[in-house]
């Protein structure tokens, strides 16, 4: 049945309603048929007529559906009910209040109320929720080290990309001799220990050779030519700002320590630049003749305030070399160097051949005893060059510089004004575990003591202080386990013993 019209209740047709239903007037008992009177009283609107306004009105609306026929209709009240609400103006918002009145209130959106409607939406979709968050934890689990490395590496997030570790290896065996099993041993844990380092941290990694090569035709400069390396390093890597040289004999002990937290994020309190603060080499500061006196000779007063300064011009940034001291001076085992200007000019003075000429029979270091003669010699110098304390980055062994003095009782953050800093402070040269030192570098280890057995020994050491929780706990079992059986043993030659006795 089609329920397009409401059935009329009148006998002979038409509407029920007022003013189009005509009155009774007739006394016959017939009603009149909505005609000619009705319509002339109501000005013309006839029957004929608001059929056919009936007719226009049914056809512009749908047809009678029930519920849940069509997608559309069952999800329409679920969609409209997650969107935001927005007021309208005018008369819309009128009459938009008036149907919103009752249960809920219209306002504007709200940054406050976004909380509320995320978490209800969620509650509506828990199964797609759950589904996604559990597709995003196996995502980032699965790349995890790439992200980290990318992170790590990027320059404007970790800044990995700004330095530049050098490693001399030495790989084809020196001038006099070649390399024997122990000496492979050592340039193996040597290279997996940059390595894994760099990799871990988003660094560059130069392996270069260092074995003897003639640079001129009359020269050979064994040892001389990481001034050489650094300058090459510099233009491969047009990108990276610091340069980190390391020799073959040294071993990072702490791989979780980054550059910049453990440096450069914080270079004005890690280094010094008064090398009067600690001064083995004796060299004076301001050079003589510079320090203001008046009866100084004609040149005194020749340098600029800035390179009388002990401290240059104070500012971390103007830093270009970055160097540690042992007992005996500068120690270029490990050390850093700044892209500049600056570097440029040092570098290519350092690399003088004249220096060679003259001094290669007098310098015992070559390029250190080189370096220590600019220092002395070319004040201009000491502004850029600043000094780092000896194990931050390049811990000795013990007796590698005489003997360990060891630490203070509380360690060297027990120390107070007047106390013996003995390995503490600017003056610690050798490496201490209890500190947790950075680098070890066994220098001079060829000459009287065993490489491989002091590498070997560091490379245990750092492997144990750096486990994972799952290894200590293997440890601990293990070594639980052993103490029993040897206090089994030990209970039983007791016994044994007794027995004996008895």
């Amino acid at each position: 049945m089609s329920l397009d019209r409401s059935p009329s209740p009148q006998a002979g047709g038409g509407w029920s309603s007022p003013g189009l239903s005509p009155p009774y007037e007739e006394t016959n008992g017939r009603s009149r048929s909505p005609g000619k009177r009705y319509g002339a009283l109501n000005g013309g609107v006839t029957w004929a007529t608001a059929k056919a306004k009936s007719d226009r009105v049914s056809r512009g609306y749908p047809r009678y559906q029930s519920q849940n026929e069509g997608f559309f209709s069952r999800h329409y009240r679920r969609i409209s009910e997650g969107l935001p609400y927005f007021a309208h103006g005018g008369q819309e918002d009128r009459f938009a209040k008036e149907k919103l009145g009752r249960g809920r209130s219209l306002g504007r959106f709200s940054v406050a109320e976004l909380p509320r409607r995320l978490g209800l939406l969620l509650s509506r979709r828990r199964k797609y929720v759950a589904l996604a968050i559990t597709l995003l934890f196996a995502l980032l689990l699965w790349f995890q080290k790439p992200l980290t490395y990318w992170y790590r590496r990027t320059s404007f997030l970790g800044g990995g990309s700004k330095f530049v570790i050098i490693l001399g290896a030495n790989q084809g065996g020196g001038v006099m001799e070649w390399k024997g099993p122990r000496e492979w041993a050592i340039e193996r844990d040597s290279v997996k220990n940059k390595k894994k380092y760099a990799a871990n941290w988003g660094y560059e990694l130069e392996i270069v050779d260092m074995s003897t090569k003639k640079r001129y035709a009359h020269e050979w400069r064994e040892s001389w030519e990481k001034v050489d390396v650094v300058r090459n390093s510099m233009k491969k890597y047009p990108n990276a700002e610091w340069f980190w040289w390391l020799d073959l004999n040294t071993l990072i002990m702490e791989p979780t320590y980054s550059l910049q937290r453990h440096i450069f994020n914080n270079l004005e309190q890690n280094t010094y630049r008064d090398i009067n603060l600690y001064n083995p080499l004796h060299i004076q500061h301001p050079p003589n003749g510079t320090s203001g006196d008046l009866n100084a000779p004609q040149y005194a007063n020749y340098l600029d305030p800035e390179t009388l300064s002990p401290v240059g011009d104070g500012d971390p940034n103007s830093i270009n070399l970055i160097i540690p001291q042992d007992c005996s001076g500068f120690n270029l085992g490990s050390f850093f160097v700044k892209r500049s200007s600056w570097t440029d000019r040092i570098l290519d003075i350092w690399w003088d051949p004249v220096f060679y000429e003259q001094k290669h029979m007098e310098w015992e270091h070559k390029e250190q005893d080189a370096l220590e003669y600019i220092y002395t010699n070319q004040p201009w110098i000491r502004s850029h060059v600043a000094f780092i304390p000896q194990r931050l980055i390049n811990a000795f062994p013990n007796t590698a510089c005489g003997e360990d003095r060891g630490l203070p009782a509380g360690g060297c953050n027990s120390l107070k004004n007047g106390d013996d800093p003995q390995e503490c402070g600017i003056q610690g040269i050798h490496y201490q575990e209890k500190e947790r030192d950075f680098l070890v570098n066994m220098a001079g280890c060829e000459w009287g003591r065993d490489c491989w057995g002091e590498m070997y020994n560091f490379r245990e050491l750092s492997n144990r202080l750096n486990r994972s929780w799952w290894e200590k706990f293997k440890d601990w079992i293990r070594e639980s386990w052993n103490r029993k059986r040897e206090e089994k043993k030990t209970q039983a030659n007791e016994n044994e013993q007794t027995q004996k006795q008895k």
